[in-house]
C-alpha cells in the first residue's frame, strides 16, 4: 500500500499535544481521517488525539473505542493457515496460536500506539484476510508498562474473586525489543435458589423436585515472555514463550426428594487440573527476488482430574456414587515457510506448511466405596473409589497434515483488490486404542477476496472460500457424563468437516455521528459433526448431505454530539444466524443442535464534560436452539436479557477505576427444559421431562488500572 498520503498526514498531525491537553468528556468522539491511497484504496486513520476522551491506558484501550469496528479473535483452528483475526500489529499477524495481536495490545501501553488505520484485509496481501482490518502501529521505545487489577463478588450462589489481573512490561535495547507479562485469571459462577429443578413423566405428573447450588472456581497463573531481534540488513527473528498452569472446580449440588421415595443429596464434583506451555518463533530475511518468512511452534497441554457423583440417603442406607477419570495429553507441532515476492503487476505468495498434532489419554470408571458409618459429610474429593481402567475411553490419536497454497494479490482498477489463493492439503489420521483405525484424505482448500473502496468513507468487501475444520480428537474416544447421564461411545471414524464459505460486508463512515458495518454470510457445510448413532450408542459424528447457515451482523458506533449531548454514545453488535441441517435420525430439517441463533451487546456510554467520569449502561443477550441427541432433547439458556451498568473514573491517583454491574435487579436467570425418551427420540414414548429455574445473583467488577 502506498503510504506517501499518510506520512504527510502525520507528519503535520498535533495528535500528543490535543491528547496531552483535553482527556475530558468534551474531546470530540473519535472521528480520524479518510486517507485515499495512490491505488484508489482508503483507509481511516486513528491518532491518540482521537481518544483522548477516553484516557486510555492501553492499546487495546483505544482500539475497543473505535466507531462501528469488531473485533474478531483469532480462532484455534488448522494449523496456522490462513488469517482469521482481523488485527493487525505493524501489518503483520501474530504467528502464535497461544496468543493473539488482542492479547498483545492488552499489554502495550497506549503511549507506544502511534495510529490505528481500519482498511480492507485484501489490500495487505496477507492470504484469507478479509473484511474491514485493524492494523495498529506500535513504536517501542523506552521501557513501559501497565497493569490491572480486577475483583468480582457476587452476594449469593458463587465466591468472591480478589486477586486477578496482570502486568505487563516491554522496551527496547539496541536492536532487541523484549516484553514479559505475569497474568493471573480467576473463574467464578454461580446460580442456586429459584424453583430449581421439577420432573414430570409423560403424564405432567410430579416424579421429583431438586433444591440445587451450581458454582464454579478457577485459578489460571500464566508468565509470558518475548524478544524481537533486527539483525544484519533487513533480517528480523522473534520468540515468544508462556507457562501458565489450571486449577478449576464445578459444583453442583442438589437436595433430591422423590416422590414416595427417601429424600437425599447428590454432590456432584468435576475436578480439573494441569498445565500448558507455548512456544514460537520466527525469522524474516531476504532471499531472492523476495522476502522468505520461517516459522517454529510448539504447544503442549495437559489436564486431569475426575468428575465424581455421591448421592447420600437420609434414610441412612450406604452411599452410592460413581467416578470418572481421565489424564489427557495434547500437544502439536507446526513448521511453516512462507514466501513473498512481486511479479506480473501483484504480490504473491507460496505457504507451505506441516503440522503434527497429537492425544493421549487414560481413563478410568469407579464405583464409591461406602465409608463406615457416620462419616458421610466426607466430600466427594476425599471419598475412595475402586477404580477399573476404561479402554473404550483410553487411546491416542494423531494427525500428520501437509499443505501448500500460493496466494496472488493485485490491483484491479483504482479503488479495486483482488486476492486469490488456492492450494491442498494432506492429512493422515491414526487412533491406537479399541478398534483405532489409520485413513488418509486430499482435501482442497482456497479463497478469493474482492476490496471496493466505492469512495470515501464506503467499502465492500466480499470474500469466497474453502475451508477445512480441525477435529476436536477427545470425541475420538469414549466419555462418561455422571452429572446427565449422557455418555459418548466415541467414533473412530470422524473426519474433519469442509465448507463453502461466503462473506459480503459493508461498512459506511457516519462522519461525526459514528460509524456501521454490516455483514451477511453463509456457510455450506459438508461433513457437519452432529450426534450420530454409532456402534454402542451415540457419538459425535459426520452427517450426511450439507448443512447450511446464513447469517446478518450489524456493527455500529452512534455519536450524540452532533445533537448536543457531549460525551455520550451508543455502540451495538448483533449478529442474526438461521441454521438448517438434516437430522440423523428422522431426515428431517432442523436447525444446529445448541447453536446460538441471535446475540446482542449494545452499550451506552457517556463521558462527562468537564471532568473524569464516564458512566454507562447497556444489555447483553443470547438466544439458544435446542440441543438435539439420540435419546433427548432441550434447551439451556440464561437472560433472557442481561443488563448492567458502570461508572468510571479515569483519574483516582493517576489510575482509571472502574466499577461495572452485571444483573442489577437480579433479574436474569439460569433456565433449561430436558426431554427424556425411553428410546431413540423418533420413535419411542417420552420417559420424562424436566424444568430448571435458578436464580443468578448481581454481579459486581472493580477494575483498576494504569500505565508506567
Amino acid at each position: 500500500m502506498a503510504r506517501a498520503s499518510l506520512a504527510a498526514l502525520l507528519a503535520a498531525s498535533t495528535s500528543h499535544i490535543a491528547y496531552a491537553q483535553d482527556a475530558s468528556g468534551d474531546a470530540p468522539p473519535p472521528d480520524g481521517t479518510v486517507v485515499v491511497e495512490s491505488d484508489g484504496t482508503d483507509q481511516h486513520v486513528y491518532t491518540p488525539a482521537d481518544f483522548a476522551r477516553f484516557k486510555p491506558n492501553t492499546a487495546l484501550d483505544m482500539l475497543e473505542q473505535v466507531p462501528g469496528f469488531q473485533i474478531s479473535q483469532q480462532n484455534q483452528g488448522r494449523g496456522l493457515g490462513q488469517a482469521s483475526e482481523n488485527v493487525l500489529i505493524n501489518g503483520e499477524r501474530i504467528a502464535s496460536k497461544s496468543d493473539s495481536a488482542v492479547d498483545r495490545l492488552a499489554r502495550t501501553s497506549a503511549t507506544q500506539v502511534q495510529r490505528i488505520e481500519i482498511v480492507d484485509g485484501a489490500s495487505f496481501g496477507i492470504p484469507g484476510l478479509s473484511g474491514q482490518v485493524a492494523n495498529v502501529i506500535i513504536e517501542t521505545g523506552a521501557i513501559s508498562g501497565n497493569f490491572s487489577y480486577n475483583m468480582r463478588f457476587r452476594p449469593e450462589f458463587a465466591a468472591p474473586s480478589w486477586g486477578s489481573g496482570e502486568v505487563a512490561i516491554n522496551g527496547k535495547s539496541g536492536n532487541i525489543e523484549w516484553n514479559a507479562a505475569l497474568q493471573h485469571g480467576a473463574g467464578r459462577g454461580g446460580a442456586g435458589d429459584g424453583p430449581g429443578v421439577r420432573i414430570f413423566d409423560a403424564d405432567d405428573n410430579l416424579l421429583e423436585t431438586r433444591r440445587i447450588l451450581i458454582k464454579n472456581v478457577g485459578e489460571y497463573p500464566r508468565v509470558r515472555g518475548g524478544l524481537k531481534w533486527d539483525g544484519p540488513g533487513s533480517m528480523v527473528a522473534t520468540i515468544n514463550a508462556d507457562y501458565g498452569q489450571n486449577y478449576s472446580k464445578n459444583y453442583n449440588y442438589e437436595w433430591r426428594t422423590p416422590v414416595g421415595d427417601v429424600p437425599y443429596f447428590r454432590d456432584f464434583l468435576n475436578r480439573d487440573e494441569g498445565y500448558d506451555y507455548n512456544i514460537s518463533a520466527d525469522v524474516d530475511f531476504a532471499f531472492g527476488p523476495g522476502r522468505l518468512k520461517l516459522i517454529g511452534i510448539e504447544r503442549f497441554e495437559q489436564s486431569d482430574g475426575p468428575a465424581t457423583s455421591v448421592s447420600i440417603y437420609e434414610d441412612g442406607r450406604p452411599d452410592e456414587g460413581s467416578l470418572f477419570y481421565t489424564d489427557s495429553k495434547y500437544g502439536e507441532r507446526i513448521g511453516r515457510a512462507e514466501y513473498r515476492w512481486d511479479m506480473l503487476g501483484g504480490n504473491w505468495e507460496l505457504d507451505a506448511e506441516a503440522a503434527f498434532n497429537r492425544l493421549d489419554r487414560e481413563a478410568e470408571v469407579g464405583v464409591l466405596v461406602p465409608p463406615a458409618t457416620g462419616n458421610s459429610d466426607i466430600p466427594p474429593e476425599d471419598r475412595v473409589f475402586d477404580r477399573v481402567p476404561f479402554p473404550g475411553g483410553s487411546g491416542g490419536v494423531t494427525e500428520d497434515r501437509y499443505e501448500m497454497i500460493l496466494t496472488h494479490n493485485r490491483t484491479l482498477a483504482e479503488g479495486l483488490t483482488l486476492q486469490f489463493g488456492g492450494g491442498a492439503e494432506f492429512s493422515r489420521l491414526s487412533q491406537t486404542g479399541t478398534g483405532g483405525v489409520t485413513r488418509e484424505f486430499w482435501r482442497p482448500k482456497g479463497s478469493a477476496n474482492l476490496a471496493w473502496s466505492v469512495k470515501p468513507g464506503l467499502d465492500v468487501s466480499l470474500k469466497l472460500a474453502r475451508t477445512v475444520g480441525q477435529l476436536s480428537f477427545g470425541q475420538f474416544l469414549a466419555t462418561v457424563d455422571l452429572d446427565d447421564n449422557n455418555n459418548n461411545a466415541g467414533n473412530i471414524r470422524l473426519v474433519p468437516q469442509q465448507a463453502w464459505e461466503a462473506d459480503l460486508e459493508v461498512k459506511k463512515n457516519l462522519g461525526p455521528w459514528g460509524s456501521a458495518t454490516v455483514g451477511a454470510y453463509a456457510r455450506l457445510i459438508e461433513d457437519y459433526i452432529d450426534i450420530v448413532p454409532v456402534p454402542g450408542g451415540e457419538s459425535p459424528g459426520n452427517i450426511d448431505g450439507t448443512a447450511r447457515l446464513l447469517g446478518l451482523s450489524l456493527n455500529a458506533t452512534v455519536n450524540f454530539d452532533p445533537l448536543g449531548w457531549k460525551g455520550a454514545k451508543l455502540t451495538t453488535s448483533n449478529a442474526y444466524e438461521a441454521t438448517s441441517l438434516k437430522d440423523p435420525l428422522t431426515g428431517d430439517d432442523r436447525p444446529f443442535s445448541g447453536h446460538t441463533w441471535y446475540s446482542n451487546e449494545t452499550t451506552l456510554r457517556w463521558d462527562i464534560p468537564d471532568s473524569n467520569w464516564a458512566v454507562g449502561t447497556g444489555i447483553d443477550i443470547n438466544a439458544n436452539e435446542r440441543y438435539v441427541r439420540l435419546y433427548e432433547t432441550g434447551r439451556n439458556w440464561e437472560g433472557p436479557v442481561y443488563q448492567f451498568f458502570f461508572v468510571e473514573n479515569k483519574d483516582v491517583l493517576g489510575l482509571t477505576v472502574n466499577l461495572n454491574v452485571l444483573n442489577p435487579t437480579g433479574g436474569g436467570h439460569a433456565f433449561g427444559e430436558r426431554y427424556v425418551y425411553t428410546d431413540l427420540r423418533d420413535r419411542s414414548p417420552l420417559l420424562f421431562r424436566e424444568e430448571m429455574e435458578a436464580e443468578v445473583s448481581q454481579i459486581i467488577r472493580l477494575s483498576v488500572s494504569g500505565k508506567f
